[in-house]
């Protein structure tokens, strides 16, 4: 790992683990990319870049008609100096041009990672972990400054990015786009993933050849959105889970995100990521400086297999923080769909018994328990014990949830407003609105406007007078619609187009605060379920409801393509009531006790009601989950069989020693005929003995990778799922 400079070349050589990165600054100070990919020792005489004279490419210098920079690799594009494609960066100057012309002026080298101020990024503990390298490119005619951050992680294969635009003259500026990065490929024959959705199917997985032009993923709802998840990658045709190059994209951020591939007309690829323009602008008064979200770009030779762990490490030991990053997570009981807003202390205290009996750890009371909430009508932002319900208050019930050894949970909505509500009676101007115009409900709520300083200052006071009176461990934190009629009371009008940036940085500040003042509480994001499972969210509070959606075949398919970015151990997942009441399936509880304990294991559904088979399943799977939730929650994850091409789905956990694995099955539907069924597993050490327990046969690691598991041809009828557990003799 290192960052190297070498001054007659003119190189900047990145190395993370087995990965590197290389650019250079060429010609008159322009900063060109070079390489990124497998790890080479050094750059010699291996230079890619070739100068052809190309028709209609403009030349900064008349004297060399070979160089363009509308054919040059670039590490920070720009707009209106020979590139024409889309920039990553443009501004305004006051006369109202947009052109800049940034070229490099000095460079960095620090040990260690610095933070970003108000935003969320990954980190490291120990300086010994990373290296920086921070590039200040110029535009004295502007006045203007841009820092490029450059981040290297020893013991992975991810390099971080981010920039800083600094006014660093008389005048104001305005930026109409600061992206975080761009990187510019020689070359456009790879496939384009995404992972598109919709509520109640997040996160699928979309994979198609790149091809001349635009093609990209963006969110304009304030939000990053159900639609899209702002994680792209490019990967070699012939890359699949276990073989071949890939190279991915994730942007630290909650709002709104473009992420996009160009290929011009000479095959070559652009990406770009980062905040979105559209509907965006920020002035930049003398001496101030915009910072952008971290973008964390991982390489892998090894397939998608290898990049999503690591993701996943980086993301559990590098991006998410707090008391409860290494712990283990308690086994939940939610009354959401067991009651709806239609509850009492009586009963809730009800539900907590059952779940002791059945071996729950934790009660967490869902929407309904604030002010007068008896329906989605009324009472957000009114963050007070509905005493109706809760005659004794909260405190109460907390206390007597605990009388049986479970810990009491909390759901609030703290972004949103009701119409119906005192805070709105009492500050109407304090949702995101625009003067003269209709203001847009959705779930009869509105949203709070987190760009204002007061806002932000009154939730925190809410929320946190009801954490620190009442013994809560856990909170989930939804927010249940997104953004429409963007503006802030504040804002002058020149600065309006900033709102929709300014709500997440307060939103960050807020959610920093509220974690930093109860740092025991574990906080669980979600926007209507997986709305806004994302990188930033995941800095705060380390697992997010990854979809409101809690039908067991649904899942397999959300699931899947979550773990292809973000870590299992991130990911909330319930056993829920049939039929189901997203889409109305009848499953087998087995069937959905495996998918739940293949994340964070809970319920939703009123345990009062369940048969006597049903909870004795219950019991047998939080039993199981306990004794391997270590291994679930912090093992390496592996994809054997995708949900996207078939009939069935497998995935196996192993932890860090290969000394243990757990193999999970899942057949959707019967068939007549069907072919009898091996799984090879993966991650296991070839050398090593393995006891599988359902057979109580042993394996080597090599047999169980190339001969495989059989599937017992007795598992019958639609919806059928099947448990190995394999451990070391």
């Amino acid at each position: 790992m290192g960052i190297h400079f070498d001054e007659q070349k003119k190189i900047f050589h990145l190395s993370a683990k087995d990965a590197s990165y290389a650019m250079e600054i060429l010609k008159e100070n322009y900063l060109v990319h070079l390489y990124w990919g497998k790890k080479v020792q050094a750059f010699g005489n291996s230079n890619p870049l070739q100068f052809l004279d190309r028709a209609f490419s403009g030349n900064p210098n008349k004297e060399d008609r070979t160089f363009s920079l509308d054919t040059t690799p670039q590490e920070y594009s720009q707009y209106g100096n020979t590139d024409f494609r889309k920039p990553a960066f443009q501004i305004q100057l006051e006369n109202g041009s947009t052109i800049t012309d940034l070229r490099y002026k000095s460079h960095e080298i620090k040990q260690g990672k610095e933070k970003l101020p108000g935003l969320p990024a990954t980190y490291v503990e120990n300086n010994q972990e990373a290296e920086t390298l921070n590039i200040l490119l110029e535009d004295p005619v502007a006045g203007l400054e841009v820092k490029l951050t450059y981040t290297v992680f020893a013991d992975y294969n991810v390099i971080t990015r981010s920039a800083a635009i600094t006014n660093k003259g008389a005048e104001n500026l305005k930026i109409l786009r600061a992206l975080s990065a761009n990187v510019d490929f020689r070359e456009a024959d790879f496939d384009f993933i995404h992972l598109p959705g919709a509520w109640g199917k997040e996160r699928q997985i979309e994979r198609q050849a790149l091809r001349p032009g635009l093609q990209g993923i963006e969110s304009v709802r304030g939000a990053s959105s159900h639609q899209h998840n702002p994680f792209i990658a490019l990967a070699r045709k012939n890359t699949t889970e276990d073989f071949g190059e890939v190279f991915a994209f994730n942007l630290v951020y909650s709002g709104n995100f473009l992420a996009q591939a160009e290929v011009d007309q000479f095959q070559n690829t652009r990406i770009t990521i980062g905040i979105n323009p559209f509907d965006f602008s920020w002035k930049l008064g003398p001496s101030d400086t915009f910072q952008t979200p971290e973008v964390v770009m991982t390489y892998s030779d090894q397939g998608l297999g290898e990049m999503s762990r690591t993701f996943h490490e980086l993301y559990r030991n590098r991006l998410c923080r707090g008391s409860y990053r290494d712990k283990e997570r308690p086994i939940l009981i939610n009354n959401w769909e067991a009651t709806y807003f239609d509850f009492n202390a009586e009963k809730i205290e009800e539900i907590a018994v059952a779940g002791k009996e059945l071996g729950i750890e934790l009660f967490v009371l869902d929407d309904g328990w604030f002010g007068k909430r008896d329906n989605d009508t009324s009472s957000l932002g009114d963050w007070f014990v509905h005493e109706e319900k809760l005659p004794n208050g909260l405190k109460d019930l907390a206390e007597r949830v605990e009388t049986y050894d479970m810990n009491f949970g909390l759901w609030f909505e703290p972004e949103m407003i009701s119409v119906d509500s005192d805070l709105y009676r009492e500050h109407p101007d304090w949702c995101l609105h625009v003067p003269n115009r209709r203001k847009s409900e959705s779930r009869n709520q509105l949203v709070l406007d987190f760009s204002r300083e007061d806002v932000c200052e009154e939730i925190i006071k809410q929320v946190s007078a009801i954490l620190s009176s009442v013994p809560i461990s856990y909170v989930k934190w939804d927010m249940n619609r997104h953004m429409t009629e963007i503006g802030s009371a504040l804002l002058p009008s020149d600065q309006q187009r900033e709102t929709a940036h300014r709500y997440m940085l307060g939103l960050y500040k807020v959610m920093e605060e509220i974690t930093t003042r109860f740092p025991n509480i574990l906080f669980e994001s979600c926007s209507g379920g997986g709305g806004r499972f994302d990188a930033g969210i995941l800095y705060y509070m380390p697992q997010t409801w990854t979809s409101d959606n809690t039908d067991a075949i649904s899942r397999l398919k959300i699931q899947y393509g979550t773990s292809l970015v973000y870590p299992i151990v991130s990911m909330g997942s319930h056993v829920s009531a049939v039929p189901n009441h997203q889409v109305h399936r009848i499953t087998s509880i087995e069937m959905r006790g495996d998918v739940a304990m293949s994340g964070n294991l809970g319920y939703e559904l009123d345990l009062t009601k369940l048969t006597g088979e049903e909870k004795e399943a219950v019991k047998e799977q939080t039993a199981f989950y306990k004794k391997h939730r270590k291994l679930i929650q912090f093992g390496d994850f592996y994809r054997l069989l995708s949900p996207f091409e078939g009939n069935e789905t497998a995935w196996l956990f192993v932890n860090k020693e290969k000394t243990e694995s757990l193999v999970f099955y899942f057949r959707v539907l019967a068939e007549p005929a069907a072919p009898l069924r091996s799984i090879r597993l993966k991650g296991l050490d070839a050398k090593k003995k393995y006891l599988v327990d359902n057979t109580e046969q042993v394996h080597g690691g090599d047999e169980l990778a190339y001969v495989g598991l059989s599937v017992p041809h007795d598992i019958q009828g639609d919806f059928q799922s099947y448990v190995w557990h394999i451990k070391e003799v």
